[in-house]
């Protein structure tokens, strides 16, 4: 029986500073919003250890969509992370999947790309991050903290 844990509105500072096994976690997303909020303008930048879905199949590497984004700028962000982390360009709707790129699952690599977007782009980053089999013990050693915890629905 595998337990899951997933937290959520993790800053890049936080997720810089955090301590976990990369090994653990099952995904990380990096919402990037565009202030004022409320016009709904944000990319976000994510990664499924086991790959992220896409028609029938699953496809590895890191995964970007996008919201009321103009194409100059989402072509801005591809640019980036393929320069950063390769792999082969492959479009679905809002969604761009870098297929083979490099994956990253620690908590100084991730922060660190979350920073990077919210610098180069103007953004305010929000993490999120899930892990398997995650005990207490490295939970409370991980640094993140428990009221950014969101319990996830049905078996595990």
């Amino acid at each position: 029986m595998t337990t899951r844990h997933r937290y959520w509105k993790i800053t890049s500072d936080e997720m810089e500073k955090a301590d976990f096994d990369p090994a653990k976690v099952l995904n990380w997303e990096i919402k990037g919003i565009k202030e004022p909020e409320e016009d709904a303008i944000f990319i976000g930048v994510f990664m499924y250890k086991h790959g992220t879905p896409r028609d029938y199949d699953s496809i590895k590497g890191i995964t970007m969509y996008h919201n009321n984004v103009k194409k100059d700028t989402v072509n801005e962000v591809v640019k980036f992370l393929k320069d950063k982390f390769g792999g082969e360009q492959a479009e679905k709707g809002e969604r761009i999947f870098l297929t083979g790129s490099k994956e990253i699952y620690s908590p100084k690599e991730i922060g660190n790309l979350a920073k990077q977007l919210e610098s180069k782009f103007a953004l305010k980053a929000i993490i999120s991050i899930e892990f398997a089999d995650i005990s207490e013990e490295e939970r409370k050693k991980s640094g993140l903290a428990d009221a950014k915890l969101l319990p996830i629905p049905g078996k595990h």
